[in-house]
């Protein structure tokens, strides 16, 4: 084993009796000589161009290998007793190791015993001058145990000379000139820390310290989380991460004013929907915040409705916002859908949850707090089962354009996190709620935790203590999510949305049907008052059942042309353009006979054998039916009374332009 110490101060430190003999070649050989001798063994020792050359004829023990891996071993579970009777006596067969030294000084120093400490760690040091652990220990332990920085600073700087790329001992001095009062010195040592190594939380934590004294609030924040967000296992360097996000996100929100951001925003929507919008604080809300369409309420502007107190209430007005704005896109693509929920719907999931019905009929609840509580919790169903696949695209949507509101959007979610993690976990909530509605509503609630995760670093998925099944339907949804964040269509929400119901088997719930053609077939108040006078749906029946062929009819008639039926005429024409008039007839009766019972013009599903790969909603067949009849039954084509005459006119003119 070779050793090599350079003829300098720092050396001379290491070996305080040398100073005496350091002028003279020859002693200060024989002083090295004699302190690396061990045994019946003297090492070979040279001076040459400053620099002291230690030859040493170590020997190992096979068992020592072995050995050393048990004392780190215990020492991983503070069993340090046990490990320092190993290390003595592998010391004792071998003190050369430097390690065996470095540890030592590192149980020490972790028992409170920093001058024995510093003693074991200049041993380590005296065996290996570039052992960089050892070097950053008595850095620390200088700076941390005896404030003194002075010789603090001279290990680190030892340390960096052995290895300039270590990003620990710059973060380190970083730490170290902090402590002196020089931040503007230590941020520079941190951001090369950060650069060599971006996955070191304690860098990132150490960054938003910095920049908070600074008064630079958003890179404190965002240091902050970029710490919360590295951090693998949530030990101290977590916990005080976590705790300088939502303190340097309060100083944000109580310094920065957003509001004009939201009425930007604001102006924007109005601007594109032609509809203002009234926000309004209201303590009555179930939620912390909802959007009302004025078309819902027949009135002649939006509301947005939030609860007043909450802290960073501008995320949540945002967030409605973007509903909104997601709305006003799909309009115009005639991809805008609405969430229906009828009587029937309500009093089927009721009947679902009988037995928790029962088991607060024992425990002594009334009717109505009963009553109260099916209504609440197929309410909050439903709204996770809309909200969450849209959620997910409204939260990536401001975390990426609004930065500005980024701390407020983390205060919020952080909140809604933490509030929904309760509602699924507490104990007594679990044994009162019905399991399966419980299990579902966990799911969507992960789903937007792993978002939160993706966004902000806080990684709260183990506290839901969820099932493998539950874990699996949260990640498949996630990474379907994922899959067309970044290019999503106009609408196209709603297919998660659905897609998700079915996988949980809770589409019994809720139809998600075409805003247009729901707002012609049935007035929307109307059923909403309905709902909430017979939430039981024993006094009125099913909306969709009292739709009559007449007053389809009828309803068509005064709503002008339907456009959606025009351009599935189109696709009609098209499709049996140069089909022989048998095939069509053929298909004709095949539609006539599946819709014996009647279409809904807002259903999906139908199919037809004879045009087995495609699947129709309920305006794509009704036109389809009414082409057919046309082309290959016209004499009995009244006898359909589907009143479509100048639809298929406007569809006919169309389809001769596009073969013209």
């Amino acid at each position: 084993m070779i050793i090599i110490h350079k003829l300098e101060d720092f050396t001379f430190e290491l070996f305080p009796d040398a100073q005496n003999v350091k002028d003279n070649i020859k002693e200060l050989e024989s002083y090295f000589e004699k302190f690396y001798a061990y045994g019946d063994y003297k090492p070979v020792v040279k001076i040459k161009d400053g620099i002291i050359i230690i030859d040493i004829d170590e020997y190992e023990l096979e068992s020592q290998g072995t050995e050393f891996r048990k004392v780190v071993s215990l020492c991983e579970k503070g069993k340090y007793n046990e490990a320092k009777r190993i290390l003595d006596s592998l010391l004792e067969k071998n003190p050369t190791v430097s390690e065996y030294h470095r540890i030592y000084g590192q149980i020490l120093s972790d028992e409170g015993n920093q001058e024995e400490a510093i003693n074991s760690l200049i041993d380590a040091l005296r065996w290996n001058p570039a052992n960089n652990y050892a070097l950053l220990m008595m850095g620390n332990i200088f700076g941390k145990f005896k404030n003194d920085f002075d010789t603090s600073m001279k290990y680190y700087e030892q340390a960096l000379k052995a290895n300039p790329e270590d990003n620990i001992t710059l973060n380190n001095i970083g730490a170290t000139l902090m402590q002196l009062g020089k931040y503007e010195e230590s941020k520079k040592f941190f951001i090369q820390a950060a650069k060599i190594n971006e996955d070191y939380p304690n860098t990132h934590y150490a960054l938003s310290l910095v920049y908070e004294k600074e008064n630079d609030l958003l890179k404190s924040f965002e240091e902050a989380i970029l710490a919360v967000g590295k951090n693998k296992v949530k030990d101290e360097i977590y916990k005080h991460s976590l705790k300088q996000a939502l303190t340097v996100s309060q100083k944000i929100i109580a310094s920065v004013n957003v509001k004009g951001t939201v009425e930007k925003y604001l102006l924007k929507l109005e601007a594109d929907g032609g509809v203002e919008v009234d926000i309004h604080p209201d303590e009555n809300l179930e939620t912390a915040a909802k959007f009302e369409f004025a078309e819902n309420y027949n009135r002649e502007k939006h509301k947005l409705l939030y609860k007043p107190g909450l802290t960073a209430a501008e995320h949540l007005q945002m967030h409605e916002l973007v509903h909104l704005d997601l709305v006003i896109e799909a309009r115009k693509y005639n991809k805008n859908k609405l969430f229906i929920m009828t009587q029937q719907q309500k009093g089927n999931f009721i009947r679902g949850i009988e037995p928790t019905i029962k088991r607060f009929k024992k425990l002594g609840y009334d009717e109505k707090s009963i009553s109260k509580y099916c209504s609440s919790l197929f309410d909050g169903i439903n709204r996770q089962i809309f909200n969450t696949p849209i959620d997910l695209f409204i939260e990536n949507f401001l975390y990426v354009n609004y930065p500005e509101i980024r701390a407020h959007q983390f205060v919020s979610l952080n909140t809604l996190m933490l509030e929904g993690l309760h509602a699924v976990t507490d104990k007594r909530v679990v044994d009162l709620s019905p399991k399966d509605v419980l299990s579902k509503s966990k799911i969507y609630n992960m789903v937007m935790a792993l978002q939160f995760k993706d966004l902000f670093g806080i990684n709260l998925i183990k506290e839901f203590k969820a099932t493998n099944s539950e874990l699996k339907f949260s990640q498949k949804f996630y990474i379907e999510y994922l899959r067309i964040k970044d290019k999503r269509q106009p609408g196209e929400e709603y297919e998660l949305v659905q897609n998700w119901a079915d996988d949980l088997k809770l589409s019994h719930n809720f139809e998600i049907v075409s805003e247009t053609e729901y707002r012609n077939r049935t007035d929307q108040d109307k059923i909403l008052k309905s709902i909430l006078n017979d939430p039981f749906d024993i006094e009125n029946p099913d909306p969709k059942k009292e739709i009559e062929t007449e007053k389809f009819v009828e309803s068509q008639k005064k709503s002008g042309v339907n456009m959606a039926v025009v351009m599935f005429m189109v696709e009609a024409l098209k499709y049996f353009e140069s089909m022989k008039a048998e095939k069509v007839k053929e298909i004709a009766f095949e539609i006539a006979m599946l819709g014996s019972q009647g279409f809904d013009p807002v259903k999906e599903g139908y199919h037809l054998s004879s045009i087995a790969d495609k699947t129709f909603a309920g305006y794509n067949i009704l036109a389809y039916y009414y082409v057919s009849w046309k082309i290959a039954i016209p004499e009995m084509l009244d006898k359909l009374k589907l009143p479509y005459e100048r639809e298929y006119e406007l569809a006919e003119t169309l389809y001769k332009k596009d073969n013209e």
